[in-house]
C-alpha cells in the first residue's frame, strides 16, 4: 500500500520575459516595465526555489490543504507577473436616477457627493498605490496589486450601498462593469 504521505506535490511556474524575479528566503520580488512586487510565501510545509527562468513550488506533504497551498501561490504569482507587465483595470460605472452624484478623488479617500440627496458624503478608502480616475460617469482603479485594484474597486462600491429603500426603485450607486 502506498502511503499519501510519501509523495510530494510540485509545480513549476515559468517567469515571463520582461520579468526579474528575486528569492530571498519565503519572500518574492518581481519586477517589471510596470513597477515592483514583493510578497511573502509563508506556509507551513511549502517551499520555494528559482531554477532559471522558472520558479519551482513544492509541497512536502500530499495533503488536501497542501495542494490547495501550492494552488494559491501559483495564482498569485502568476497575478504578480501580469500586475508588473500590463497591471490591473476595474471600470466602475455611476448610475444614479434621483440625485446627480458627484465623485472626488481627495488623498487616499474617494468622497461620493449628494448620493441620495444626503447632506455628508460617502467616503470610500483607496488601498495601497492603486490610482483613481474619475471621467463622467465612470471610474477608473488602476494598479499593479491585483488585491489592492479589487479592494479599492469593492470599497468604491460598497460606500453607495442602499439600506432601508426599497432595491426596485432606487438602483443608484457605483457597480463594478469590467475588470481588465
Amino acid at each position: 500500500m502506498v502511503s499519501k504521505m510519501a509523495a510530494k506535490i510540485r509545480e513549476e511556474v515559468e517567469v515571463p520575459e520582461g520579468v526579474e524575479v528575486k528569492l530571498s528566503g519565503k519572500i518574492i520580488e518581481a519586477s517589471g516595465p510596470k513597477g515592483k512586487l514583493a510578497y511573502k510565501f509563508d506556509v507551513p510545509g511549502v517551499e520555494l526555489k528559482t531554477e532559471g527562468q522558472k520558479i519551482l513550488v513544492e509541497a512536502l506533504f500530499q495533503r488536501r490543504k497542501h495542494r490547495a497551498a501550492v494552488g494559491m501561490i501559483r495564482a498569485r504569482l502568476a497575478n504578480m507577473f501580469k500586475g508588473v507587465t500590463t497591471g490591473f483595470a476595474y471600470k466602475l460605472r455611476v448610475v444614479y436616477s434621483h440625485f446627480p452624484i458627484t465623485i472626488k478623488v481627495e488623498g487616499k479617500r474617494v468622497l461620493i457627493q449628494n448620493f441620495l440627496g444626503e447632506r455628508a458624503p460617502r467616503v470610500a478608502k483607496i488601498v495601497g498605490d492603486v490610482g483613481v480616475e474619475v471621467k463622467e460617469d465612470e471610474i477608473i482603479v488602476q494598479g499593479i496589486n491585483r488585491n489592492e485594484v479589487g479592494q479599492t474597486a469593492f470599497n468604491i462600491e460598497q460606500a453607495t450601498f442602499i439600506r432601508h429603500r426599497d432595491p426596485r426603485v432606487f438602483q443608484d450607486g457605483c457597480y463594478i462593469v469590467e475588470k481588465a
